[in-house]
């Protein structure tokens, strides 16, 4: 049976580890190659990194970061921020990521979706979607939150399936950071019309939290303030999990 992977988020500015709430008021929480290393020997499964201003920045991802990261990590790795080109993705990966998460630039050019997934491969390339509900409807946001689009949340996640995405991270920036939950509305809409892992993020604050991430049918189940602050290590959530009969890996 295929594991739940547990996944800090490592959200970065100038190296530094910082989390807000609904992507506004910032706060660093620490150094990002330490973080990433103390997460890759208590347990994570996985490390995610994200550059969040380099988009709204219009700059690449800090590729010193990446490579410092990559070399005290033996977890799968998945950097973006920044990202506009298939080179910026051959650049990540060369410095060390496993896989590469695509956001503002895969809503301007889904064109490069499938250039990067036929270069690379699939299991490469994640899109990473943030999502708002507005008048009604589940849209798709870019440039960090600042920038609502035109995109319904199904139809893009649908059409990232087609373009050869191998996975989904799905952030709902109505919960994120506000540690009531994920959005679990949101997250079922997603995994009940695309085939695709979907890693779920924004808004873990307890235990249970994790669990009801999992009733979503989300195969990753992403948090960060809850690691951050030291409220709980992954084997704790592991733990938990594994008691409700989720497959972790222990």
């Amino acid at each position: 049976m295929l594991k739940t992977r547990i996944i800090p988020c490592l959200d970065i500015i100038k190296n530094k580890v910082v989390k807000g709430v609904n992507f506004k008021n910032i706060k660093v929480m620490g150094n990002a190659v330490e973080m990433a290393k103390k997460y890759s020997s208590t347990g994570a499964d996985e490390l995610c990194m994200l550059d969040i201003n380099a988009s709204y920045q219009n700059r690449k991802t800090f590729i010193k970061t990446v490579e410092a990261i990559a070399k005290v990590v033996n977890i799968p790795l998945t950097v973006g921020g920044g990202i506009s080109e298939i080179n910026d993705i051959t650049d990540l990966l060369n410095a060390g990521a496993d896989k590469v998460s695509i956001n503002s630039a895969a809503v301007k050019n889904p064109k490069l979706i499938r250039q990067a997934s036929l270069k690379h491969g699939s299991q490469c390339i994640v899109v990473a979607i943030d999502a708002k509900r507005y008048e009604k409807q589940m849209k798709v946001v870019i440039k960090g939150g600042r920038e609502i689009t035109n995109k319904e949340l199904v139809s893009w996640a649908k059409r990232v399936h087609q373009l050869g995405a191998g996975e989904i991270l799905l952030t709902s920036m109505d919960t994120d950071g506000v540690q009531k939950g994920f959005d679990s509305a949101m997250l079922k809409k997603v995994t009940s019309n695309v085939n695709l892992p979907i890693i779920a993020s924004g808004g873990v604050g307890s235990l249970e939290h994790f669990y009801l991430g999992y009733l979503t049918k989300s195969t990753g189940l992403l948090a960060a303030s809850v690691f951050h602050s030291g409220r709980y290590t992954i084997n704790t959530v592991k733990k938990f999990l594994d008691k409700k009969g989720v497959p972790v890996r222990l």
